[in-house]
């Protein structure tokens, strides 16, 4: 697979909040065309050779004026697939405009190949932003780097909601209705831009998880233990219509460095863990107080990746239910802060935090 030369990449390092309005002023932004534009930046199609000819001042070039709406506009003939790519703290997603079909335009495998950092676009997952069903506005399926796919994902969720405003151009503060395998998400996108999405109420039943943990909280796995590779872990397992098994340390052990973890070497053995039947994501935690909280994930599909979102929920719970924290916290990942509220009233959990526009982009399947 072959990336072709239609791209739009941030050239202003220093500011990376893109504007609602996309199409007002892409000063930031440097605007690839097939061929070549204004100042010489160009890029050989279906070759390695690129050849780039820039002002000192990478914020002065004149970017052709776009909008996602505009660019995903052109008709995908001959496999080549038009995208949007975003990320919310660093977790990367391939956004499709797929609102024309229930069906995704690319399959799993041609998923996993486009997220390869090294042979294709690079992403921690594909999402595509599809028709709605059961009344709601619009649908989200989501297929992760290895070419699986998950229920849901809360950054992901984040960036849809900001590909689908710009797309429609709406303006302002306004919320929509997604459909998604973990079921309905409301997502909000603020004045500033941030979008804040009620991720619904936590699932704790062990079997629903699920894990094969035996419940030990009633029907709920709160600080059980988890044997991995000889050792013992205490775990609260959480599902937000995804699996997750959160972790503040090992049993009788000392207070939780993440920085600390070799990641690549555990993740996967939690992930694979016999007593997940469906795999899991596993969240690694560090108190820092009642309100401030520091995680490092390794994500079902994905790996280790910069932020999760849902992971970020999960981790809110089973902080609350272990005794650690405060319902409203402060979640810091590897990619920045989230602030997650998990309110008494309703027993819904809310996220909030930013989703953000980093370049447009074809590519040849």
């Amino acid at each position: 697979m072959e990336i072709a030369a239609t791209s739009t990449v941030s050239v202003a390092l220093q500011s990376r909040r893109l504007s609602l309005a996309l199409s007002k002023k892409l000063g930031s932004f440097s605007s690839l065309s097939f061929g070549c534009f204004e100042r010489k930046y160009c890029v050989g199609i279906g070759s390695s050779s690129v050849r780039v000819s820039a002002a000192a001042s990478m914020d002065a070039v004149t970017a052709e004026k776009i909008s996602p709406a505009s660019f995903l506009d052109k008709r995908e003939s001959g496999g080549v697939l038009h995208f949007v790519k975003y990320h919310g703290l660093g977790n990367d997603f391939i956004l499709v405009d797929n609102r024309d079909s229930s069906e995704p335009k690319i399959t799993q495998e041609q998923a996993a190949k486009l997220c390869d950092r090294n042979f294709g676009v690079g992403a921690d997952g594909v999402i595509f932003a599809m028709p709605g069903v059961n009344g709601t506005d619009y649908s989200m399926r989501i297929f992760n780097s290895d070419g699986s796919e998950p229920e849901m994902c809360g950054n992901g969720v984040r960036c849809f909601a900001r590909f689908i405003s710009e797309l429609q151009n709406l303006q302002g503060k306004h919320s929509f209705t997604i459909h998604t395998g973990a079921g309905l998400i409301v997502p909000e996108i603020q004045e500033d831009g941030q979008v804040k999405v009620d991720m619904g109420k936590p699932i704790l039943k062990a079997q629903d998880v699920p894990t094969k943990l035996p419940g030990n909280k009633g029907e709920a796995v709160i600080q059980g233990e988890l044997v991995v590779d000889g050792v013992s872990w205490n775990v609260t397992c959480v599902s937000m219509g995804n699996p997750h098994c959160i972790t503040f340390g090992k049993k009788g052990g000392p207070k939780l460095k993440v920085d600390d973890l070799n990641l690549p070497e555990i993740g996967p053995k939690f992930e694979n863990h016999e007593m997940f039947p469906a795999r899991t994501n596993t969240e690694f935690v560090e108190v820092l107080s009642r309100s401030h909280l520091k995680m490092r994930v390794w994500e079902r599909g994905a790996g280790a990746t910069l932020a999760c979102g849902t992971g970020a929920c999960a981790l809110v719970v089973a902080a609350v239910l272990e005794g650690r924290a405060n319902r409203k916290c402060t979640v810091d990942l590897p990619g920045g802060p989230l602030e997650i509220e998990w309110k008494q009233e309703d027993n819904h959990i809310y996220m909030t935090g930013p989703a953000e526009a980093v370049f447009y982009g074809s590519a040849l399947l």
